[in-house]
């Protein structure tokens, strides 16, 4: 204290030392949350990161391995369907449908799922690819009359759209509400073409 200052002056200028202190402080203990949650933040985001970059490569892995299982799939999927009238050969088909009941089961478990529109539903460029049209009497325009062959898709990523039959325009029916465009709102040059960047039509099916 200087000698021409009085106790109260003393006082006040502790007192605005401690309050300017007391700011910095506080200052500092917010600047100190602040970076906390940035780094809190930016742990969370290469967490994720790292478990998307994970079931990307996971997926990549067994991308190649799932596509020639499908060829496994479909010789199944087509000699179950040829009739069986032979006592032997129906105990035979019993036996690969148990294989094929299998094999579904292990590409479920692995992320690969099967695609494989029913009768009536609607056309989807992003999981279908429309291989002919036909007139139907009972399937409206747009809709699919028939699966020529499965598609699949792993962990959500498309491997191979379902090739499918469509209904041509002015074909009969209703088709149920869904995704995907009808042909009667498709242009007549290419009504099932897919967009960019989606299935039908444009699918890399190589490893």
């Amino acid at each position: 204290m200087s000698d021409d200052q009085t106790p109260a002056e003393e006082i006040n200028e502790v007192a605005d030392a401690a309050a300017d202190e007391l700011i910095a402080l506080r200052a500092e203990n917010q600047a100190l949350k602040d970076q906390v949650l940035r780094v809190a933040a930016d742990a969370e985001n290469t967490k994720r990161r790292a478990e998307r970059e994970a079931n990307d490569a996971r997926a990549f892995a067994i991308q190649k391995f799932g596509r020639d299982l499908l060829a496994v799939a479909d010789t199944l999927d087509r000699a179950l369907a040829a009739p069986a009238e032979d006592p032997a050969v129906k105990n035979f088909v019993v036996g690969m449908e148990m294989t094929h009941k299998s094999l579904m089961t292990a590409f479920e478990n692995n992320g690969l799922k099967k695609i494989d529109p029913a009768k009536g539903e609607k056309f989807d460029p992003h999981q279908h690819q429309a291989m002919m049209e036909q007139p139907s009497a009972d399937v409206a325009a747009g809709g699919v009359i028939q699966v020529l062959q499965p598609g699949y898709e792993l962990l959500g990523r498309l491997i191979r759209p379902a090739m499918v039959v469509v209904a041509a325009k002015g074909s009969g029916g209703e088709v149920p509400s869904g995704s995907g465009p009808s042909a009667e709102g498709a242009p007549a040059s290419n009504p099932y073409a897919a967009n960019d960047g989606g299935s039908g039509g444009s699918v890399d099916t190589k490893a």
